[in-house]
């Protein structure tokens, strides 16, 4: 069995159509540009029946770090600059998924909270993550310094825990999509149902607008 590691843009995928039995994407396509088109390439790289897992950040992602910054500027700015990049959430998500030709879409969302002891230890840790802001509508200048403090204030005083300790939120949504293929499941169609729900369930069916007395 051969292996080949392969550098590449997440948004110029270099693989043949039908080449791939699974593709997994592991927390880097909150960065691309396009994700629609990334998420086409993708499914038309797999073979039918081929896999396509990932996990990206979502919308809640440093939520605490948007909202100081947004009150921050506001009061000393006299208005917001996009400080933080918007991240999809997971209704965007699963609808993407669908769009790009996916069979089976499931997704989910898992939230870790991170805590650190100042705002600074924050930003030093998503500028070594290379996480920093990559909008080209971001905001040129330096921030300033009694933006940034004001920021500090607004932080500490809405996202600190009783220990001392800031909290940052980091949503991440889990997603699988399958090339479509003949043999996977389909859906039933409507009205082929062989039993009732209420049968099901072993409860009692009741007219419209009939409430159960109790």
């Amino acid at each position: 069995m051969n292996s080949y590691i392969v550098a590449a843009d997440d948004e110029t995928l270099p693989f043949r159509d039908g080449s791939l039995d699974l593709l997994v994407s592991a927390l880097s396509l909150q960065f691309v540009n396009d994700l629609p088109g990334t998420l086409i390439q993708i499914r038309r790289a797999l073979k039918p029946d081929g896999l396509f897992l990932a996990a990206l950040l979502g919308g809640e992602t440093l939520t605490e770090l948007r909202q100081s910054f947004a009150e921050a500027e506001a009061e000393t700015e006299g208005g917001i600059s996009p400080r933080v990049a918007p991240f999809p959430d997971l209704r965007d998500v699963g609808a993407l998924l669908q769009r790009a030709g996916f069979a089976l879409p499931v997704t989910d969302v898992e939230r870790v909270t991170v805590r650190y002891g100042t705002v600074f230890s924050l930003m030093q840790d998503l500028r070594r993550m290379g996480a920093t802001n990559p909008l080209v509508e971001r905001q040129r200048t330096p921030l300033k310094r009694r933006t940034l403090m004001r920021l500090v204030e607004i932080y500490d005083q809405r996202f600190t825990d009783p220990d001392g300790r800031l909290r940052a939120t980091f949503e991440i949504i889990w997603l699988s999509g399958w090339a479509p293929d003949a043999s996977q499941q389909k859906p039933l169609q409507p009205g082929s149902a062989k039993m009732r729900l209420a049968d099901a369930l072993g409860t009692k069916e009741l007219p419209a607008g009939e409430k159960s007395g109790r």
